[in-house]
């Protein structure tokens, strides 16, 4: 009998056995709240992500503070977690963000790139190619630091302005920073209009043009309900890095159609009900996510969250 909060484990076949969570609920989830939330509170939450037995967790961005308010405190919070034995990517829009990060010791970096002439702008103010020329000496310099960098591309398959994004754009994109140096490339449907065939076939175009999946991972939000499917047919495509956010935290401040990432808990439930390992307990992580909502002042969004915190109440 399956114990309570406990999906009945059912493998199916042609899935990986483990996957790496990439939880981006201290970062994407909290740069788009509307108050700043106090630093303490933002480095209790990494650690009981920590706790919780999530492995990479993205902790902060070091952008400029009138971009993005919310995480002005790095500096401040970048410290309080360092410690702790799991990997802390960062955001670095830029050679001065890489020079912050750097001089606190972080070891994993991440630029953000668009496959979109419209979001770059809007988020860069620069065209594509001129913020792939932006990057290039902040990989460059990542590299030669032996730091790990990844990719973030945004809007892989729709974009709020253009419409659905042709494929080919996509993989010139993700072959740029590939070729720039990047260890690894997130794959974003940031206003989460992607479906599976959409995804499969990505991929398939991202493996025709040299491009290995074991370098890719997925980032998808469920504006229409679609990101555990699109996240089921990149699993089944061999992906095993997955982007979710704690409690479903998360938008994008430059995408007003974005509604939030795909919750953490949701994922892990799916993943469990698999018999795919990814190392998570699922109880400390509602509850980290039940806590988190109490210092937001509103309930979690991840339905997995309501439907666990109910059952215990």
């Amino acid at each position: 009998m399956t114990a309570p909060g406990l999906p009945m484990t059912v493998p199916a076949e042609g899935l990986p056995g483990r996957v790496r969570i990439h939880e981006v609920g201290a970062r994407d989830g909290l740069q788009n709240e509307k108050t700043a939330v106090p630093t303490e509170v933002k480095a209790e939450f990494v650690r009981r992500l920590a706790d919780a037995g999530l492995t990479t967790i993205e902790a902060t961005s070091f952008v400029h503070p009138r971009w993005v308010p919310q995480l002005a405190d790095a500096e401040q919070l970048f410290p309080q977690v360092a410690g702790l034995p799991v990997d802390l990517p960062v955001l670095v829009p830029n050679e001065r963000g890489l020079d912050r990060a750097l001089a606190l010791g972080a070891r994993r970096v991440a630029v953000f790139a668009s496959a979109t002439e419209s979001f770059a702008k809007a988020n860069l103010n620069r065209t594509v190619d001129e913020a792939l020329a932006m990057f290039e000496p902040v990989v460059s310099r990542a590299k030669a630091e032996q730091v790990h960098v990844r990719g973030y591309l945004s809007m892989c398959f729709g974009d709020p302005w253009e419409g659905p994004v042709p494929v080919p754009q996509v993989v010139r994109v993700c072959r740029a920073l590939l070729d720039m140096g990047c260890d690894e490339l997130s794959l974003g449907d940031t206003i989460g209009v992607a479906t599976p065939g959409h995804v499969t076939s990505l991929l398939t175009a991202l493996n025709g043009e040299g491009v290995p999946t074991e370098a890719l991972g997925v980032h998808f939000h469920d504006t229409y309900g679609q990101a555990l499917a699109n996240t089921l047919a990149a699993l089944r495509h061999g992906v095993t890095t997955v982007d979710a956010s704690a409690g479903g935290l998360g938008g994008c401040p430059y995408a007003k159609s974005a509604t939030g990432n795909l919750a953490t808990e949701d994922l892990v439930w799916m993943l469990q009900g698999l018999g795919i390992d990814t190392g998570v307990d699922l109880g400390r992580l509602v509850a980290t996510s039940v806590w988190m909502a109490e210092q937001l002042g509103r309930p979690s969004p991840s339905r997995t969250v309501r439907a666990l915190s109910h059952q215990e109440q």
